[in-house]
Formats: structure tokens, C-alpha cells, sequence
């Protein structure tokens, strides 16, 4: 009996039944525990005016030292540069953006091995001649630095005639050769046929230009000459194989083109005039007669082989 009664005691200890009061005075707490705080203070538990919790002062920046050089504002979209390749220290026009012409390269007159570029160089001498008309495939500019009338090259050059200024002015074109002096691997005289009465002053031409190691092209108009002039320069890198003519390096090979050049000669009378003449040097000194015995060769064609070893290479008035 007295177990149970203090067992009864321990469970009314335990288990106690809360009264009104105690659930008025919990719902309180509760709902102020749950208000918005009025500020940080009311929340965290420790002082916020405590030296140790504030964050270090930020040092102040070093300013930079003085050198002299001020740093460029930012350009506006106006004036951005259009190279961007400048090296530093070039001194630039501020907002030009205006491409700059061409320049002619600087130097001596003559020096065969400069080169022009991609654009023929024009004497001054040709300001005015209507054949820069003509010249539209490729770029050319003045220069006052060159001896010829065009370069087209690192080593070729032309100088410009016409048989009516050498009938007038013979004496000009062997100065000009001469000034040339010895550059150049490829001098070219361009002339322009604009006379019908041109046989002997071409002769005269053809003198001069052997002479001064000089390579004759005839124009017969203005538009022939400034294609000469355009080819020259666009064919400056070629090779020379395009235009060479193919032979066999033969003897008989070379007897053969050379003496079926004659009208009606063919390769079996080449045959026929090595097996009885024995050499090209037989040829020529044959006689007609000599020549009129051979099997295939009549007379006609022997006086055609004749004439052409024996009649002058110009012929006389």
C-alpha cells in the first residue's frame, strides 16, 4: 500500500496538467518571440560598437609616379585608327584616315636590279604621250628617279620612239642609249610606226639599237605599244621557255630547220643535199648547177637555194 502511494506521488510530479495561466503566459512569449525585430541590437547577442568586429580600413591607393607621359584618352569612333600595324613613335595625322598616294621609289637614275614593284614607273619625260592611254591593265606612276621612259622590271627597261620625233630629231635616241650606260639586262626600244615612209628610218633605228645591245619591238599603233608595255610587265617573272622555240640539239636537227626555211626545200632534200654536200658549209658554196643534179632538186629549187646563200641579206635599191 505504500508503494503504490508513492508511485501515485512520482506520477503527479511527472505528469502535471498545465492551468490556464500557464497557456495565456506561453501563447505570450511565443508571439513575442515571433514580432520583427526594431533593430540588429535587439537580435545578436553582442555589442555592435565593439572595435574588434569592425572591418579594417581599406589602404589607400599609391598614386602613380610621375614619368613626364600622359596616358591617351580613348579615341572616339570617329577618329579609331585604321593601321593597326603603326610602330610606336610614327607620327599620325589625328582622325585622317585618307589612304596616301603611292611613292615612287628613291635612288639613282639608272640602277639596273631596283625594282618597281607592282606598278611600271613612268619618266617625266612621257607626261602627255598618249600612249599611257593605252596602258590600263596595269598600275603605273610617275617617277622623276629613272633614266628609261619605263621601268617593267628589277632589270628591264623601255624607251619609247616614234618614227616621225626620229625623223625630226635624229640625234635623240643615241643619247638616251647612251645615258643608259650598262644596266638593264633587258633594254627594249618600243617603236611606234606611225609613217608610212619608214623603211629607212628604221634602218637607221635598227643600227643604233644593235650598237647600244638594245631589243627592237615595232608598234603600229598606240594601243599595240601600251599592250607591249602591259605584257613587259606582266610577264616580268616568267620564264623565257614559253616563248624559246623548240629544237632538237642535233646536228642534222639544226640543218634542217635552217634550210627548210627555203621555199620548197623539205627534209628528204635536206637528206639528199647532206649526203652529196656532206656539210651545211657544202651547201652554200654549191653552185646552181651543182645544186640541179641532185636527185629531187630540180632548177628551180636549186636557184632558190642558190639566191638564198648568195643574194645581199638587205636588199639594195
Amino acid at each position: 500500500m505504500a508503494d503504490s502511494t508513492e508511485q501515485h506521488k512520482q506520477c503527479k510530479r511527472q505528469f502535471r496538467i498545465p492551468t490556464v495561466e500557464d497557456i495565456e503566459k506561453s501563447r505570450m512569449d511565443a508571439e513575442k518571440r515571433l514580432a520583427p525585430a526594431e533593430s540588429m541590437r535587439d537580435v545578436l547577442p553582442f555589442d555592435l560598437s565593439s572595435s574588434s568586429l569592425r572591418p579594417p580600413t581599406a589602404a589607400p591607393k599609391a598614386s602613380a609616379p610621375a614619368t613626364g607621359a600622359t596616358v591617351p584618352a580613348v579615341a572616339q569612333s570617329s577618329e579609331v585608327r585604321t593601321s593597326y600595324n603603326q610602330p610606336e613613335g610614327a607620327a599620325t595625322a589625328a582622325g585622317s584616315n585618307q589612304a596616301r598616294p603611292i611613292a615612287s621609289p628613291a635612288g639613282g637614275g639608272g640602277g639596273g636590279g631596283r625594282g618597281s614593284g607592282q606598278v611600271v614607273l613612268v619618266n617625266e619625260l612621257q607626261r602627255g604621250n598618249p600612249v599611257l592611254e593605252c596602258v590600263r591593265n596595269v598600275r603605273w606612276s610617275y617617277s622623276k628617279d629613272i633614266i628609261p621612259d619605263y621601268v617593267v622590271g628589277r632589270t628591264s627597261c623601255i624607251l619609247y620612239l616614234s618614227v616621225k620625233y626620229h625623223r625630226l630629231h635624229p640625234e635623240y635616241i643615241s643619247k638616251r642609249i647612251d645615258g643608259l650606260g650598262k644596266n638593264y639586262r633587258l633594254r627594249v626600244l618600243l617603236i611606234h610606226v606611225d609613217t608610212d615612209d619608214c623603211k629607212i628610218p628604221l634602218r637607221e633605228i635598227n643600227r643604233i639599237a644593235v650598237l647600244g645591245e638594245m631589243t627592237i619591238l615595232l608598234a603600229w599603233s598606240l594601243d599595240e605599244a601600251g599592250r607591249y608595255i602591259e605584257t613587259l610587265k606582266a610577264f616580268e617573272h616568267r620564264q623565257p621557255d614559253i616563248i624559246k622555240e623548240r629544237v632538237e640539239d642535233t646536228y642534222m636537227a639544226r640543218l634542217s630547220n635552217s634550210l627548210t626555211s627555203i621555199k620548197s626545200v623539205n627534209k628528204t632534200d635536206v637528206l639528199t643535199l647532206s649526203s652529196n654536200f656532206g656539210s651545211f658549209e657544202g651547201v652554200s658554196k654549191a653552185t646552181s648547177n651543182e645544186l640541179s643534179l641532185c636527185a629531187g632538186i630540180g632548177d628551180l629549187k636549186a636557184q632558190r637555194i642558190f639566191k638564198a646563200f648568195h643574194e645581199p641579206f638587205i636588199p639594195e635599191k
